[in-house]
């Protein structure tokens, strides 16, 4: 099997509130990431930073769900990265919070792959999640916080694996993101 890491650290400065708490069908995004990816993995970390104390009382006794505190949040993105995969002892996904609603195919495409990295691509569009085979634990360990996940992916051989699923590629960065992302859907 594999893990999962789920960055919720961040300051959510664009959105001006928790986007991590914003309700879409009656729960938190936060909750649409965990419950997406947990099929797939035997655990899932959740990186929190900013909104610690929020994110630990909405996913406080979930099964087989740590949430881990990045002091060092403000340092960006990698820096929750590295806090995440310093847990992970399997392969691992790396998903941001606000990307939740990947599909089961591509989870299971990406499972499938044989690459050290696996990155699901929609019409030719790279998105989320990364998938990382632990072997890649040490090399990942050694970039410095300041770096990013691009930097790390493409000193090695990674896969792009097609999929059919536009949820890769849609983040909600912003109240606006999340509205329209809800109006989108609503048509459906």
């Amino acid at each position: 099997m594999a893990q999962a890491i789920i960055l919720a650290a961040g300051y959510s400065s664009r959105a001006q509130t928790n986007k991590m708490l914003l309700p879409y069908e009656g729960k938190p995004l936060i909750l649409h990431a965990i419950d997406g990816v947990r099929p797939y993995v035997n655990n899932v970390f959740v990186v929190t930073g900013h909104y610690h104390q929020e994110i630990l009382d909405i996913v406080k006794g979930l099964n087989k769900v740590t949430v881990i505190l990045n002091e060092q949040y403000q340092n960006g993105m990698f820096s929750s990265v590295l806090k995440g995969v310093e847990a992970v002892h399997e392969d691992f996904f790396i998903l941001p919070g606000d990307c939740p609603f990947v599909s089961k195919k591509t989870y299971l495409a990406l499972l499938e792959s044989k690459n050290p990295i696996s990155v699901p691509a929609y019409q030719g569009q790279t998105g989320h999640p990364l998938f990382i085979k632990h072997a890649l634990k040490t090399d990942l360990l050694s970039f410095p916080p300041t770096s990013n996940l691009q930097v790390f992916r493409d000193q090695f051989d990674f896969e792009i694996v097609p999929v059919d699923d536009p949820y890769v590629l849609i983040d909600i960065d912003t109240v606006e993101d999340f509205n329209a992302f809800n109006s989108l859907n609503e048509r459906k």
